[in-house]
């Protein structure tokens, strides 16, 4: 029998065991109810509290800004890597009215992103994606000139009647040869806007120590060039480029970027300043205007720095990092510029950097970088629809993909190899190649791996 006593008190303790867990359960509810707000309000306060580096250039505050308002996360913006020494670099991008709409835009977010000083010279005057577009051609002393000789007949257009101005065959896209591009209108007007363009570089900005030629199917990794561009002395007169010879002239090949000392742009300068006529007769009986711009720093006692393979004159996919056949090899050079891109290359390219520094922090790449870490990547035993750029030809009766495999695997020095349009085609050493609708490849991946597993460790940078 329970005494009253007693069942009071048990009554009690029941009842405070009820009332902490409605009390306990009372909070939880609440808590419940208040986190999603909670997290509004964090994640409200970050977003407001984050603020865009002042040290950045303006068009990645304003890129930052615009994908924190779509939503993206700060880990997935894109960055500017610490590049000191980039301020004292002008960056020249040379392009013409024909290629522009199409080849300039991709450079704004990711070549020039990150870069403090830069200048675009063309044909035509206009803007791009809000951004100044200068014609260098305005830099011409003579005027007369420009009325006279054929090659000017497509800016005369364009300069009366702007776009309007072009015709359908100016943008015909005829195929390279020895002579370059004599039947494409933009192409043969283009030879003459290097030095026109080298005053307006150096009228743009007199006090930069380094001017850095490129043009709109280049590709610069800034963190190698400012790292190679420390070798040398920029109170010299310098120009540094890919070399490249026509006749008895050799001069830094265009395409592939280059890179010329305050000094000697303003040697080149005055000279043209001076013998304007005499250049521009030089010019009109030659085909290329980079040798033109070699053969005036030549004479004017600056004489080129070889610099391959730090300059290349082809894209990624087209790299021979293996190659013994050059008085170099690639593999612990820099890789400081690639040519002969697409959009989708650079875009690509800028995306491959951004990735690779958010995960190590580096900003110099060497040739080796290039190859184990974009290249060896996509190789695979079969590839369909794919071109690896094999080019030593079999004649022997091969009809099959599988016969053009077994070729390559029975030949001790066969890297790689390419069925392409019925033809059998192998190499010595390993290329990425590109896609291509008639064409199968495949790559002996134990004799690729055996090649990479004695290439050499690169300790540290080659300069040359």
């Amino acid at each position: 029998m329970i005494t009253p006593r007693l069942y009071r008190r048990r009554i009690t303790w029941v009842a405070s065991l009820v009332a902490l867990f409605l009390l306990y359960h009372f909070f939880s509810l609440r808590s419940d109810l208040d986190a999603p707000a909670v997290a509004a309000r964090t994640k409200t306060s970050q977003n407001a509290n984050t603020s865009p580096n002042a040290n950045a250039d303006s068009s990645t505050n304003q890129n930052a800004n615009s994908n924190a308002n779509n939503g993206e996360k700060a880990q997935d913006r894109p960055i500017c890597p610490p590049l000191p020494g980039m301020e004292d670099v002008l960056v020249v991008l040379k392009t013409g009215v024909t290629e522009a709409l199409d080849k300039v835009p991709v450079h704004f977010q990711t070549t020039l992103r990150c870069v403090p000083n830069y200048v675009i010279f063309s044909d035509h005057d206009e803007e791009i994606a809000g951004v100044r577009i200068h014609d260098a051609l305005r830099n011409m002393p003579d005027e007369a000139l420009k009325q006279s000789i054929p090659d000017f007949n497509i800016y005369n257009r364009i300069r009366s009647m702007g776009r309007a101005g072009l015709a359908q065959d100016d943008f015909s896209d005829v195929a390279n040869s020895a002579l370059g591009k004599p039947d494409n209108p933009g192409w043969k007007l283009d030879k003459w806007k290097f030095l026109p363009m080298a005053m307006g570089t150096y009228k743009y900005k007199s006090d930069a120590k380094w001017y850095v030629f490129m043009e709109a199917d280049t590709y610069f990794v800034w963190g190698s060039l400012l790292a190679w561009l420390e070798n040398f002395n920029p109170e010299d007169p310098l120009y540094i480029g890919t070399e490249t010879q026509i006749a008895d002239v050799i001069f830094a090949h265009g395409g592939s970027g280059f890179v010329v000392s305050n000094p000697a742009m303003k040697r080149v300068v005055d000279e043209y300043s001076v013998k304007s006529n005499e250049i521009h007769a030089y010019t009109a009986g030659h085909w290329a205007g980079d040798c033109v711009l070699g053969k005036i720093l030549l004479d004017v006692g600056v004489p080129l720095h070889f610099s391959w393979p730090m300059l290349q004159n082809t894209a990624v996919a087209e790299l021979d990092e293996f190659s013994p056949d050059f008085y170099r090899r690639p593999w612990c050079y820099p890789a400081v510029a690639f040519h002969h891109l697409s959009a989708l290359d650079i875009q690509s390219l800028w995306e491959f950097e951004q990735k690779r520094y958010k995960e190590s922090r580096k900003t110099l790449l060497l040739h080796g970088d290039v190859f184990k870490e974009r290249i060896y990547p996509e190789l695979a035993p079969d590839r369909s629809y794919w071109d690896n750029l094999s080019t030593e030809e079999h004649s022997v009766a091969i009809d099959t993909y599988e016969d053009c495999q077994a070729l390559c695997a029975t030949a001790p020095q066969c890297l790689q190899f390419t069925f392409r349009a019925g033809r059998c085609y192998t190499n010595k050493t390993p290329k990425l190649g590109r896609s291509s609708a008639d064409s199968s490849s495949g790559w002996i991946m134990k004799r690729v791996d055996g090649m990479l597993a004695s290439a050499p460790k690169c300790r540290r940078p080659d300069f040359g």
